[in-house]
């Protein structure tokens, strides 16, 4: 009974994101009414690394998965940690020894971690993302790239009208496609090929709720947030939580980084090299989503799963605390 009556004053809790490519921790201290994020840290596993495309996660790839959760075990214990919830996503979710990973890390650092599905994962985007933007009267378009899937979310302001998760990451969009380097226009006409096809869903319900704009979520697309910021040398507050891409430059940074090859483009300022190989076909398939759905304008969240999780998490922990209470 104390526990969550305790949680009206104060709580720590850890967010733990194992994504295709980046293992995210986020470590907030929450309360009734508000939270203060005390820590975020990133891993990159590559957990989909030479396995993704048939199924599996190799060798190599959980004993680098091992080694990012024992030091974000680290952390949780260093920052007093009352409660670690974690979620796993597209490599975990289609991988025959997925589960076996998850089972590894629940016994040797006693953290439970949920491999979730593909809509799940487009309803903590959104929640995250609706947290990070102001909330406009047009209709909107979220997007977030992942190394195994990519979530798409069509909302009205604040109201989610229609979510799907589409298997076409931007891992394996780089296994199946980008063989050279600066990728080819015929690996290009490739992608955009797959995607008419991948994508018909998204196409079709684009068509029905016309959103005018793009809102990319987090990674690919802070990236190329960066990338603006340095060239047009913008301050980058520390709270920002939205950013807007202007589409002319956006258009620029997508000729210079399919021209280059990979030494090329970690040259570029604001390029990180966590996203230098995946970024090729990443903005191959933003530029396929500008195109195909007329969109006007380009907004980025900082925000994305992990932070819309912990926001539901913050709601049970809330529910939990009232019914606790009386």
């Amino acid at each position: 009974m104390y526990y969550f009556r305790d949680f009206l004053e104060h709580m720590r809790i850890a967010i733990i994101d194992l994504g295709t490519n980046t293992f995210h921790l986020l470590i907030a201290e929450v309360s009734e009414k508000s939270h203060l994020i005390l820590l975020k840290e990133k891993s990159v596993v590559k957990i989909g690394h030479g396995g993704i495309s048939q199924g599996v996660i190799t060798s190599g790839a959980f004993e680098r998965a091992l080694e990012s959760i024992k030091y974000f075990k680290s952390k949780i214990d260093q920052f007093k940690v009352s409660r670690a919830y974690g979620t796993a996503t597209s490599a975990f979710r289609n991988a025959s020894n997925g589960e076996k990973l998850i089972n590894r890390i629940k016994s040797i650092f006693e953290i439970e971690l949920q491999i979730i599905s593909g809509d799940l994962e487009a309803r903590l985007i959104f929640k995250g993302v609706s947290q990070a933007v102001k909330p406009e009267k047009t209709r909107s378009l979220i997007m977030d790239i992942g190394g195994g899937s990519v979530e798409f979310i069509i909302c009205n302001q604040n109201k989610l009208l229609w979510e799907n998760s589409f298997e076409i990451g931007a891992q394996r969009l780089l296994d199946r496609y980008h063989k050279n380097d600066p990728i080819t226009d015929l690996e290009i006409s490739k992608i955009k090929h797959y995607l008419e096809k991948a994508l018909s869903k998204l196409i079709a319900a684009v068509k029905i709720y016309e959103p005018q704009e793009l809102i990319g979520s987090a990674g690919t697309f802070d990236t190329l947030i960066d990338i603006y910021f340095q060239h047009e040398k913008f301050h980058k507050e520390d709270q920002q939580t939205e950013f807007h891409l202007p589409f002319k430059e956006f258009k620029q940074i997508y000729h210079e980084i399919i021209i280059k090859n990979r030494e090329q483009r970690m040259l570029i300022p604001g390029m990180i090299e966590m996203r230098v190989d995946m970024i090729v076909v990443a903005t191959v398939l933003i530029q396929f989503i500008l195109e195909t759905c007329f969109l006007q304008k380009i907004r980025v969240s900082s925000y994305a799963l992990k932070e819309g999780y912990l926001f539901s998490i913050m709601e049970d922990l809330r529910k939990q605390a009232l019914i606790t209470s009386k």
